[in-house]
């Protein structure tokens, strides 16, 4: 690619607060952007004070419950406004939309636009009933694609199950020299083994319920056992449900920054992940290997491909509390499986590169901007024209 790209970005979630997708939006814009690239990011915003400039607002998000959890999403006619507005100052090269049916900008932004346009899926949920209802809407939103990614096989399935077709598989990149040793995190002050989970509390597929049911049977083992736990939610109300002598081994940090990210999962004996569903990847998976800390985690489908069908982490039965129990104490009395979990997820992760992975993404692009058509914004009433052809075909 001689010149570089002129990329509009579609992020339907919130851009203010964490998560999977907005994080890979912002590290791939940021790895563009260093190979010379032009990047523009259209999201959501809560907060509306000045933003980087990389960062257009996509208009104040409202909760949705959409795929296991609440997504913070902006739709409707204002959000179709902006995303036309945004589409017809960008002079893009392609536009590149993340969660393409989520009931957001990116499925607006795929509406309203002319010209090669690159989807990316994230989400695992074959069984989805919103999708299911929204098949024939989306459909005539696929239909303008050029090209599709999926971030896993999980992905890849729930793209062929709701919409059809396929998609080239590229993974979620990390920024790996970000977790080479960053220092030790200063809350992680106990002296005995170390055990951390990271996720939205008050999110039950995250699995923290099946973590602290775990607990005392791990205390039990391990009296000098510590459990630290990392995301937002409402800490209050879980610590006085936990038992006096549960309380005492859990340590709460609240909602960390990406470089304390880094610190707690580096300093860590072990990283827990036992998510119950819904998850088509598993991004902090790949941070605690880059970070050098062994991985116990939920024998969920995606997870076993990240980890390599447990050779780069250890799996244990979803949702099973006794067999997590079970595994945390086996990792914490040997040292010499831990580093040779260590050892192993430090080759697993080298594919995991943004290095490598913005390679494979830049390929995508590159086949679909042949052409050197640009994209446009579609002034035909480009929505409602749509959604009417969807209605037709389905009375016929």
């Amino acid at each position: 690619m001689s010149s570089g790209l002129r990329i509009g970005m579609v992020c339907p979630y919130v851009w203010d607060v964490p998560g999977g997708v907005r994080s890979h939006v912002a590290d791939l814009s940021a790895e563009l952007r260093l190979r010379g690239h032009f990047v523009d990011i259209l999201a959501p915003l809560d907060d509306e004070s000045p933003v980087a400039h990389e960062v257009t607002n996509g208009g104040k998000p409202i909760a949705v419950r959409y795929n296991g959890s609440i997504a913070r999403l902006n739709f409707g006619l204002r959000a179709t406004r902006q995303a036309r507005r945004w589409i017809q100052e960008g002079n893009f090269d392609l536009i590149h939309v993340h969660e393409p049916v989520a009931p957001g900008l990116s499925l607006l932004s795929i509406w309203v636009a002319d010209g090669p346009i690159v989807a990316t899926w994230h989400s695992s949920n074959p069984h989805s009933r919103i999708l299911a209802s929204v098949n024939r809407l989306a459909q005539t939103a696929m239909e303008k694609i050029s090209g599709r990614i999926a971030v896993s096989e999980d992905a890849r399935r729930t793209l062929v199950a709701h919409v059809g077709g396929d998609a080239v598989l590229i993974p979620n990149g990390v920024r790996l020299q970000s977790f080479h040793a960053p220092g030790a995190h200063p809350a992680f002050n106990t002296p005995g083994h170390s055990l951390l989970f990271l996720g939205r509390l008050d999110e039950s597929r995250k699995g923290l319920a099946v973590l602290l049911d775990a607990m005392p049977a791990i205390i039990a083992g391990d009296p000098l056992a510590h459990l630290y736990v990392a995301g937002p939610g409402e800490v209050d109300e879980i610590r006085d449900e936990l038992a006096p002598e549960i309380r005492d081994h859990i340590t709460f940090l609240g909602l960390v920054s990406e470089a304390e990210k880094a610190q707690a999962l580096h300093t860590a004996d072990v990283y827990i992940a036992p998510n119950t569903g819904a998850e088509s990847f598993g991004i902090v998976l790949i941070e605690a290997m880059a970070a050098g800390t062994a991985v116990l985690a939920a024998d969920l489908p995606a997870f076993a491909r990240v980890l390599h069908d447990g050779k780069a982490g250890q799996l244990f039965a979803n949702e099973n509390s006794a067999a997590l129990a079970d595994a945390a104490l086996a990792l914490l009395a040997d040292p010499a499986e831990r580093a040779r979990l260590v050892a192993a997820g430090s080759d697993r992760v080298r594919r995991f590169d943004w290095d490598v992975v913005v390679d494979d993404v830049l390929a995508v692009y590159e086949s679909v901007t042949a052409s050197g058509e640009q994209v446009t914004a579609d002034l035909r009433g480009q929505i409602i024209g749509r959604f009417g052809n969807s209605l037709g075909q389905g009375g016929r």
